[in-house]
């Protein structure tokens, strides 16, 4: 068994949290002992504690992580850019080093860590240096989220284009937010038809919920939900 995921996506704001803490709370009901991280956040809220990013919250929740928030998101970042844009912004500068003793802690009190990136493969956080780096460095296969509608063909394979040139070990790939009511054509074929063209697995197709809501910290039935429509067993093999 590897002993984790990292979780990237075809773009942002494609549900990669939404996955990445339904797989967590899916893992945990299956008895593996999980640990949760967000390496970099942006576009966190200024609180009178510190920085808080939505996204880090939501995870920890549906996992019921009790780590400190300096493992699980060891950088936090105010401006709703790229990494490598909102240190320019705030005129700072990410250190990989504390990422990487923050995932090695982690990884030393869990079996099993879900890793959730930002944004796509290629957004850069630092100079030179992308997300797919950040996977090749930690050493953990990487499992894409896509949309399922027009356009998400394109998407997925240049993504899966991308993490085979740097060499990264890919899980496989799920489908998020399908309608089905509302699913076409295209909807209903472009999961079998990227599997089919990329030789990766195809792990599931998430439905929509309109229950679930990252901000405001409703789970609705994600964790049920992804044990009944993501193949948890070939996450794990």
């Amino acid at each position: 068994m590897d002993n984790g995921i990292f979780v990237t996506g075809t773009d942002t704001g494609i549900g990669k949290t939404v996955i990445a803490a339904g797989l967590a709370g899916a893992l945990k009901a299956k008895g593996v002992d999980v640990g949760v991280m967000k390496p970099v956040a942006t576009g966190a809220i200024k609180t009178a504690g510190g920085l808080v990013s939505d996204d880090v919250r939501f995870l920890m929740d549906v996992a019921d992580c009790t780590d400190d928030w300096e493992l699980v998101n060891p950088v936090t970042l105010e401006p709703p850019l790229s990494p490598l844009q909102a240190c320019m912004a705030d005129g700072c500068e990410i250190q990989l080093e504390r990422i990487q003793q923050a995932y090695l802690e982690l990884s030393n009190r869990h079996d099993f860590i879900v890793v959730e990136g930002i944004g796509g493969i290629l957004v850069p956080i630092k100079e030179g240096y992308f997300v797919s780096h950040m996977i090749r460095d930690l050493g953990v296969p990487a499992v894409i989220v896509a949309r399922p509608g027009l356009g998400t063909i394109n998407h997925t394979l240049l993504t899966i284009k991308e993490a085979r040139r740097m060499s990264l070990k890919l899980k496989g790939f799920i489908i998020n937010w399908m309608r089905e009511q509302k699913a076409g054509y295209a909807e209903t074929t472009n999961p079998e038809l990227i599997k089919n063209l990329s030789h990766i697995p195809l792990l599931g197709v998430l439905p929509f919920d309109s229950k679930i809501d990252v901000c405001g910290l409703e789970k609705g039935d994600l964790i049920s939900m992804t044990l009944k429509h993501v193949d948890i067993d070939k996450i794990l093999s």
